[in-house]
């Protein structure tokens, strides 16, 4: 309520401050200096006339209550500030406040993750890869080395030759890729005591074991049976021996044809040939189709290039020379350079665990990860094992897919409950637009609100029609992304890229680059 006066003790009413000399001559209108309670009010509120000036202020009421009780106060409606911890990606869509993210420095520094991991999951062409190029582009300004292992667009070769980065192209007529070859490991191992030695060479040994029994897999489209596994293992063991320099896979189909007492062992023949051949028979056929079908001019010959690890810029494994009718091909080079980029990196830990070379930490992005899981029964298992010890390889990743679909459609049951262990693993999930029947699929991994599916739902609708461009608007979701770090609420942001980045960033250089057509008289 407001009063005609200002009251003091007494009752006597006094002409209000703005009415009176400040001391210094200054008065408002009408001759009345100016006050600065006419300006800003008390915690009483203003003390002119008609300021409504209050006499007493009560305390402001006080309730306590459960979070059931409270549910709609609790969490608070206005949270804290989005973390400043990492590479800066964009801004948070309702604040407009700077969002750095990346799954290194959420690990390492700002410990918001348990897992240096993340996946990242959206509709084609909403800018799934102009994210992870960013998140490439700051962490190598941190020292972090960045490893595309397997660029099938390509998405990230522009990036890599702007930064001075390896590019290795692979493909028919393009570059080889020996998965006998242990690559950094030997040099590795040349520099290192007996014992870390020895445990670096049999890790190698386990690493190409397992890459052949993965090609195998996916010519045959089924994983291989266990005698045929351990008949490889010895073979290889056979071929170390006897072989000086770096074996290729048709001098380990020699030593399975010639049939030595060691591998005749294993197969319990006893001193029967032809039971012998009974046994190593199917491999053998499938491993003489393995270099006269379509992955023999990748995987028959020494490596073309090497991985460099000592080029800052990192290294980028382009296979887009393969094509997306060569499904078999795709998965099997996307295999091979994931165990090659892994094996490199355990090779560097283990020079640093000796004091031998500088500690560094790896970003590495797996990308189309759908292709590889659709390629037969047990690929899975193989993508587990590459996935899973990332904390302790020193290595943050980054899996890419379209949807949870990708990876909860195998055919196999425990092949879809390992998949999903893949973004239950995750330490962070990043979606981008998603239809609505993906949304039950994103729950059981991380807990979406409703304003959360909503927001990606709308994101994945498709552009509209705009006459003046003479074609299709920017899709709604394009560049926009939700960051969900388990039960926590989600950070909404955009993407946004600087000048200098946007020569990197165009994958439709196709369409947008092509050159004009010549007329008939053009000579």
């Amino acid at each position: 309520m407001s009063s005609p006066s200002a009251s003091v003790p007494g009752g006597a009413d006094v002409e209000p401050p703005a009415a009176q000399e400040d001391g210094k001559g200054n008065r408002g209108k009408k001759g009345k200096k100016t006050d600065k309670s006419d300006l800003q009010p008390g915690f009483r509120g203003f003390t002119r006339r008609g300021g409504g000036r209050a006499s007493y202020v009560e305390m402001p009421p006080e309730w306590r209550g459960t979070t059931v009780q409270v549910c709609g106060l609790w969490p608070f409606g206005a949270g804290s500030g989005t973390p400043m911890v990492g590479v800066p990606l964009g801004r948070e869509l309702t604040t407009g406040t700077a969002l750095c993210c990346d799954p290194i420095s959420w690990f390492q520094r700002a410990n918001l993750i348990h897992n240096p991991s993340a996946l990242v999951l959206g509709k084609p062409g909403l800018g799934k890869s102009t994210l992870i190029r960013r998140m490439v582009l700051g962490l190598v300004g941190q020292g972090v080395f960045p490893m595309v292992l397997g660029d099938l667009k390509p998405d990230y070769v522009d990036l890599f030759r702007a930064m001075g980065g390896q590019i290795i192209k692979l493909g028919r007529g393009l570059g080889s890729l020996n998965v006998l070859d242990p690559g950094a490991t030997a040099a590795a191992a040349a520099r290192l005591p007996e014992q870390a030695r020895t445990k670096l060479v049999a890790d190698a040994h386990g690493r190409r074991l397992n890459m052949v029994a993965a090609l195998l897999t996916v010519l045959r489209g089924g994983p291989i049976a266990d005698t045929e596994r351990t008949v490889l293992n010895a073979a290889l063991r056979v071929l170390d021996e006897r072989h000086s320099g770096v074996p290729v896979l048709p001098d380990l189909i020699r030593v399975i044809d010639e049939g030595p007492e060691r591998l005749r062992a294993v197969t319990l023949a006893r001193g029967d040939g032809a039971k012998y051949r009974a046994a190593v028979d199917p491999l053998h056929a499938s491993l003489l189709g393995m270099l006269d079908g379509p992955m023999g001019e990748t995987f028959a010959h020494q490596t073309t290039t090497a991985i460099d690890l000592d080029n800052p810029g990192g290294v980028c494994i382009d296979i887009s020379g393969i094509d997306d009718s060569d499904a078999e091909l795709q998965a099997a080079v996307l295999l091979a350079c994931w165990s090659d980029g892994f094996g490199a990196v355990e090779a560097a830990h283990a020079l640093t665990d000796e004091g031998l070379a500088p500690r560094r930490h790896f970003f590495v992005v797996l990308d189309e990860l759908w292709r590889v899981l659709r390629s037969g029964r047990g690929l899975v298992d193989r993508v587990d094992t590459l996935t899973r010890l990332n904390r302790q390889r020193g290595a943050g990743q980054v899996m890419i897919t379209h949807t949870m679909a990708d990876l909860l459609s195998l055919a196999d049951e425990a092949d879809r409950l390992k998949a999903k262990g893949f973004a239950e693993r995750a330490g962070m999930v990043i979606c981008g637009g998603l239809p609505q029947a993906e949304m039950p699929m994103v729950n059981e991994v991380v807990r979406l609100s409703s304003i959360e599916q909503r927001m990606l739902v709308d994101w994945s609708t498709p552009p509209s029609w705009n006459p003046d461009i003479d074609g299709d608007s920017e899709p709604p979701g394009r560049g926009r992304f939700i960051v969900k770090v388990g039960g926590r609420p989600g950070i909404p942001f955009k993407v946004e890229l600087t000048s200098a980045e946007r020569n990197v960033n165009d994958t439709n250089k196709r369409w947008t680059n092509s050159t004009t057509r010549p007329s008939a008289n053009t000579v």
